[in-house]
């Protein structure tokens, strides 16, 4: 079997705000993450993401390191993170050029065949001579792709995932509709909790807790250690270790994510280790009911979209009564706090929020990233810290 080999190309570079702290491979997408649904297809492991240099020393748990794209062999398979293979795409080893829905999505080489050059990645082309060999799927074009068209993948992807319906639900809880609900080892739901599956199943992942007063509605799915703690959660993804409450609706959320306070939140996405203030709320509806545009000042861009909330990067963090705008991109690394509602695009690692602001200081986000992750019993260690700081330098080095 050939090596797996995810990469961004150069429309993936610019998904904001996520592409500055993690490989687009690891964004979740319905179920899963972009890296686990093509692991699913392909039946084996990626091997690694070639992505932007200076993220050579991302780490998370499970997830595949950064590779120097001079150093790939053959046989080898390459694959763009952007394009979503069907689950049921046939996969074989046969040297091909791969495309998804008439537009080229990687490269199967043989022995003989060399890899990819470095510059290829950004704009990949068909390799000469191979055969052309069409792959069921979809293309993501833009970050806010995730969030609308990510409740539909998410209920196609639990209709399709195999598990056992629980018989029947825990004592004082209540069902409406009949889709299958599935319940992880050791998931604790408390009494006077209502799970609504008319628009789609819900599947709660290995020690999942469930507050009373909490209504699920579908499609949902929690990872493995998330808390819904109560109010109106529907047509969300998250986890690991998501904490949940109040109204959220059309939310992705990444693993290590606090929502543990009232206030609304919808059409949204939230990256790893972000933490909502009480009551911090977002908009996902303009008061014209117009589309929404999404970008800095100088660059905003139609997303055609009549809802979407906000993109808040890895590691943001936001105060009590925070109030987000429609269609708000929040740069990784940023603390917003104060009586000034935040600008709908926030540089990353701003401090406060407000245009011309402070920014978090190198060595006071790291540490603070450190004590973050192991509040949840994970290790601070030295290649995580040099991680925070490579991104600090990036986005800062001006």
């Amino acid at each position: 079997m050939t090596t797996l080999v995810m990469f961004d190309d150069e429309r993936a570079d610019g998904w904001a705000p996520f592409a500055l702290t993690r490989p687009c491979g690891e964004l979740v997408f319905g179920r899963w993450t972009l890296r686990e649904r093509l692991e699913r297809v392909a039946g084996t492991r990626v091997a690694g993401h070639v992505t932007r240099p200076w993220l050579r020393r991302y780490t998370e748990p499970g997830a595949p390191r950064c590779l120097d794209p001079g150093r790939l062999s053959a046989p080898c398979t390459v694959w763009n993170a952007r394009a979503v293979p069907a689950l049921d795409a046939a996969w074989d080893d046969a040297p091909a050029n791969l495309w998804v829905a008439d537009e080229l999505a990687g490269v199967r080489l043989g022995a003989v065949a060399g890899p990819p050059r470095a510059d290829w990645f950004v704009a990949p082309r068909p390799r000469p001579g191979l055969p052309d060999r069409a792959v069921p799927g979809d293309w993501l074009r833009h970050p806010w792709d995730l969030v609308s068209a990510g409740p539909d993948r998410l209920a196609a992807d639990l209709a399709a995932t195999a598990g056992t319906e629980v018989p029947e639900l825990p004592s004082g809880c209540w069902r409406l509709g009949d889709a299958p609900i599935r319940l992880g080892e050791g998931t604790r739901v408390e009494p006077g909790v209502l799970f609504d599956t008319r628009e789609g199943p819900i599947e709660l992942g290995p020690g999942v807790e469930v507050r009373a007063g909490t209504r699920l509605g579908g499609p949902l799915y929690a990872g493995a250690g998330s808390r819904l703690l109560g109010g109106d959660i529907s047509r969300f993804s998250g986890g690991p270790c998501s904490h949940v409450r109040g109204e959220v609706d059309h939310v992705t959320a990444l693993g290590y994510s606090n929502k543990a306070h009232e206030g609304f939140l919808g059409h949204a996405y939230l990256g790893r280790w972000v933490n909502l203030g009480a009551m911090t709320a977002n908009s996902d509806l303009k008061l014209t009911y117009g589309p929404v545009r999404v970008g800095p000042p100088d660059a905003r861009r139609e997303t055609g979209l009549l809802k979407f909330g906000c993109l808040v990067g890895d590691h943001v963090k936001t105060g009590v009564g925070t109030r987000i705008e429609t269609g708000c991109v929040v740069g990784a690394g940023s603390s917003l706090f104060g009586a000034d509602r935040p600008p709908r695009w926030v540089e990353p690692f701003s401090w406060g929020g407000v245009p011309g602001t402070e920014r978090h200081r190198r060595d006071d986000f790291v540490s603070t990233g450190v004590r973050v992750v192991e509040r949840r019993g994970l290790e601070g260690t030295p290649e995580f810290r040099h991680w925070l700081g490579d991104v600090w330098d990036e986005a800062c080095r001006a």
